[in-house]
């Protein structure tokens, strides 16, 4: 059949507009569609690691991130539930020598790139998908609701859900789950006066919150990106509100004085984040997802970014190699899968062995404890923030046991 065009991408956040870009400079024709308008907030925290600023300096984007509102950031600092802390700075790898990450508000991050998108390829706005066209088994399109209210049929040898946690393309085929074991919720809110704010991000295991975490993130313009995370079940089976332990954290001793004057500027406001601990199925007869809509956040940190660019790179390599071809089946799109799982796999699970050990507080205690004593311990944390810990360790538990009680 005659298709509209190569790949329809149905989402343009930094997983949906990496596809895009990578699939569209190699040549294919893509469509980019998203719900909504841009400039558009998205609820995170927006921190743009170091892994994102490979995908941007390979895009040619680094240096237009530096233009739009940003804070650059050094290091983590991370805090125990008793009140101890380490700063970690961040260090470079092979595939990325900068020292710094960025802090940029995902309204002005997801525009950057969105906008770009739109200069080299087609693009739709205020376009929610309302299902999928499928043939024999065989996704070939979507149906797009336009501004007018007319329903449009785009046709594509394959669709990229790049939809986000509750994606409309998993939901349409039927593989969407929200396992609440590998599943985080989390709060986010903007305050101005938050004070003690440095060239760092803020990680504080709060006694409280466990298994979770309290952000402290400096933005641009004087604001602070606050927020806090927790696996969903232990959420439930704590009768804990999110809303509220959000308030309590700014409250906890340790934090008290910092949020004494600070003013809240938008409201508390909650999402889901889909963590990599858990392989989800994310290919098929004529599509792929990608980003959050696959599950890729990490279970340590939650911090998502770096991973949705991470996909939409190897999906976009992917697409170039089968889009020419007749064949889009899942097993032509096989090595999607195959290949981001090797990549991003030893990544996963090791942060998801962290977080296990993070649902224990005086292990935590310990670990926070021993790298403020010993610096190979601290080196070897930031040696795996920046992706310098072989594989054979990241897969090995032992490694970092025997490190950390040596």
């Amino acid at each position: 059949m005659h298709y509209d065009y190569d790949v329809a991408i149905v989402g343009a956040g930094p997983a949906g507009t990496t596809t895009a870009l990578y699939a569209a400079r190699d040549g294919l024709k893509v469509v980019l569609i998203d719900k909504k308008k841009f400039p558009r907030d998205k609820i995170c925290g927006d921190a743009i690691s170091g892994k994102s600023i490979i995908y941007l300096r390979e895009l040619g984007l680094l240096e237009q991130l530096r233009q739009v509102p940003h804070k650059v950031v050094y290091g983590v600092i991370f805090s125990s539930p008793n009140t101890s802390s380490i700063k970690i700075y961040f260090q470079p790898n092979k595939a990325n020598n900068e020292l710094h990450g960025f802090i940029c508000r995902r309204i002005e991050f997801d525009n950057l790139l969105f906008q770009t998108a739109r200069k080299e390829l087609d693009t739709l706005e205020e376009a929610p998908v309302e299902d999928l066209l499928v043939e024999n088994d065989q996704v070939i399109g979507v149906r797009v609701k336009r501004e007018n209210g007319a329903l449009q049929d785009i046709t594509a040898k394959v669709v990229v859900g790049a939809d986000g946690f509750s994606s409309v393309v998993a939901r349409k085929l039927g593989i969407y789950e929200l396992d609440p074991d590998h599943h985080l919720v989390a709060t986010r809110a903007y305050y101005r006066g938050v004070t003690g704010l440095n060239d760092s991000i803020e990680l504080h295991y709060i006694k409280d919150i466990l298994p979770g975490y309290f952000w402290i993130f400096p933005a641009d313009d004087g604001l602070a990106n606050v927020g806090l995370g927790m696996v969903h079940s232990k959420l439930k089976k704590k009768g804990i509100r999110l809303r509220q332990a959000h308030t309590a954290a700014t409250q906890h001793p340790f934090f008290r004085e910092r949020f004494k004057t600070a003013e809240l500027v938008d409201d508390i406001q909650g999402w889901n984040l889909p963590v990599g601990s858990k392989r989800r199925r994310i290919h098929g007869n004529g599509f792929l997802l990608v980003g959050d809509a696959a599950g890729l956040i990490d279970p340590f940190t939650g911090e998502g970014i770096g991973n949705a660019m991470c996909s939409g790179k190897i999906a976009a390599q992917v697409l170039t190699e089968v889009c020419p071809g007749k064949d889009y089946s899942a097993q032509a799109l096989r090595a999607y899968p195959a290949r981001l799982w090797r990549r991003l796999g030893p990544e996963l699970r090791l942060a998801y062995q962290l977080q296990r050990v993070g649902r224990l507080w005086p292990l935590i205690n310990l670990v926070v404890s021993k790298a403020q004593r010993n610096e190979d311990v601290k080196q070897w944390i930031a040696d795996m923030m920046a992706g310098n810990v072989p594989k054979s360790e990241l897969t090995n538990p032992l490694t970092y046991l025997k490190l950390f009680f040596k």
